[in-house]
């Protein structure tokens, strides 16, 4: 396999490598306030598409039939939302009376409250062959 034809097979590993080298030659184009604004384009424009996308790719019987999964969308919810947020907090009961700083502490709180990143989340899913309608619905 010629050089041409692997790049053409692998154009979005190129891809990001072109970016990642134009990010650090010129990091200024990027900054928040910059010419590309991503304060904008990625908080709406950016993730509005990835889920625009990977909704184009979900066929109507699959998303019926995740739809019919309500007992695991309300397990997911109720443990991503209310199990984990309350275990970090009694984690955190135990580790207030430790000399960890009160920052750390802070810090963990606010991630344990946290859902997890969806739009990354779906990439991943669909990358690796998961079902990612299922997904879909149980985090949206």
């Amino acid at each position: 396999m010629g050089l041409l034809e692997r790049a053409r097979k692998e154009w979005f590993m190129v891809g990001i490598v072109l970016v990642i080298a134009a990010a650090k030659l010129e990091p200024a184009i990027g900054v928040k306030g910059g010419p590309l604004k991503p304060e904008i384009t990625i908080t709406y424009i950016a993730v509005s598409a990835i889920f625009f996308n990977s909704g184009l790719s979900l066929k109507t019987e699959e998303l019926t039939s995740a739809l019919m999964h309500v007992k695991l969308h309300l397990f997911v919810q109720i443990f991503t939302l209310v199990f984990f947020p309350t275990a970090i907090w009694l984690f955190l009961q135990v580790l207030s009376v430790t000399p960890i700083n009160e920052w750390l502490l802070k810090g963990l709180q606010t991630v344990g409250c946290m859902p997890p990143p969806v739009s990354s989340a779906v990439i991943l899913t669909k990358a690796v062959g998961g079902n990612e309608v299922s997904f879909y619905f149980i985090h949206n």
